[in-house]
């Protein structure tokens, strides 16, 4: 049998990513909160804040994040990504 002190068990990684008027909330600035499982593997979250404005939506950034610019393949309505 095996012990289970030894088995390292698996992490996941949250990231914040802010969403200029998505379709879901066309009239606001919108954040989620993503789940990294694995390498490739996101699963959504129901976790978001909402926002009139950019600067109001970046101040339910949770402390200690760094923030990632988007990448050019990322789609249009992403702002940034928060790690």
């Amino acid at each position: 049998m095996e012990d289970d002190s030894t088995v390292t068990p698996h992490l996941v990684m949250s990231q914040w990513v802010i969403y200029d008027h998505p379709r879901d909330f066309p009239d606001k600035y919108m954040m989620r909160r993503w789940e990294i499982r694995e390498p490739g593997v996101m699963q959504m979250t129901d976790d978001i804040a909402l926002a009139n404005t950019l600067e109001e939506i970046r101040l339910s950034v949770p402390p200690g994040l760094f923030c990632l610019e988007r990448f050019k393949d990322d789609d249009p309505c992403i702002v940034e990504v928060w790690l």
